[in-house]
């Protein structure tokens, strides 16, 4: 890790979308958000309803079996070898990074290292296969962001430059860098579940570092990550919103 991520072969006119449960249960405006920019590019964008989870939880839960089942359900909904593209470092890292593992010595074994072949995470399919930042049009008024980069995306999925090449690229969009950026938020799925006073330490570190930027807005590709920092935002009363990047450049370049 990180995994080894090149673009696909020929560029693709349909790619698949995994809309992942936080999206589509606390945050689907980011979901459909990520799904137009795609299409705006001229993609066919399909998105299979027999969909789920992609077995994170149970995976870090020391549940293999359990992960695996709900593994092989997303081998069957994206049955045509097309990429399939993950609003979130964490997902994307659970398909791409630990499928192959997971198969191991199973009947779906080359089943799952070719579907984990096949998973991109948003912002660097944008970055790296559709040349996004290259087209940008920022129609949005003036604001100060700062990047959040979720644990799993920068150090499963190697996205580290990808977003913040696409806040570049908005002309009146300033980027101030996190001074913690690299830390984790204390999200972590089941951990802030199981160590909640630890979890609850460090996204006060990471609010309280937010709020040296100056920043209006702190974006991240991640879902858990916005729905922490975000409630701790809101619970400390702070007035700095938590969004996720596709929602972020939909808005600013679509006017939406």
């Amino acid at each position: 890790m990180p995994a080894t991520v090149t673009p696909p072969a020929a560029m693709p006119n349909i790619v698949y979308y995994f809309g992942t449960c936080l999206i589509d249960l606390f945050f689907p405006q980011a979901g459909l958000a990520g799904m137009e920019l795609l299409k705006r590019e001229g993609l066919r964008v399909v998105f299979p309803q027999g969909q789920s989870c992609c077995g994170q939880p149970a995976y870090n839960s020391g549940h293999r079996n359990q992960a695996r089942e709900v593994a092989r359900a997303q081998l069957d909904a994206f049955p045509q070898d097309w990429p399939i593209v993950v609003p979130s470092g964490s997902c994307a890292g659970m398909m791409r990074v630990h499928y192959p593992d997971l198969f191991k010595g199973d009947r779906d074994h080359d089943r799952a290292v070719a579907f984990a072949n096949r998973v991109y995470e948003l912002s660097w399919f944008l970055v790296h296969v559709l040349g996004f930042e290259q087209k940008l049009v920022d129609k949005g008024e003036k604001v100060t962001v700062t990047w959040h980069g979720s644990c799993h995306s920068m150090r499963e999925m190697g996205v580290v430059d990808e977003p913040k090449r696409l806040l570049a690229g908005l002309a009146n969009v300033t980027v101030v860098e996190n001074p913690r950026e690299k830390e984790c938020c204390g999200f972590g799925g089941t951990f802030a579940v199981r160590q909640p006073e630890i979890s609850a330490a460090m996204v006060a570190d990471k609010i309280a570092a937010i709020g040296e930027t100056g920043a209006s807005r702190v974006v991240s590709g991640d879902c858990g990550c916005l729905m922490n920092i975000g409630g701790a935002l809101d619970k400390a009363g702070k007035t700095t919103q938590a969004q996720h990047l596709a929602e972020f450049l939909l808005e600013r370049c679509h006017g939406r």
